[in-house]
């Protein structure tokens, strides 16, 4: 990916959480995809990944701020 990353976790019905590394383009799209219904690929730094949206209970994405130490 040529743009720099962040983490995030995906949380599935179930319990299931999927922690992936996504540019923000990425984030954004599947932002923006919840809440439909179907497939969903995300290209990942893992590789690409598909997800079922009507699985999906939260998106969860690390900030953008940096932390040194404790807050």
């Amino acid at each position: 990916m040529s743009t720099a990353s962040r983490r995030v976790s995906i949380g599935f019905q179930g319990g299931q959480v999927l922690a992936l590394r996504v540019n923000d383009e990425q984030l954004k799209a599947l932002s923006k995809a919840l809440g439909g219904g179907g497939w969903h690929e995300v290209a990942s730094e893992e590789g690409p990944v598909r997800l079922d949206l009507a699985q999906i209970v939260y998106l969860s994405a690390e900030s953008d701020e940096l932390h040194v130490g404790f807050s």
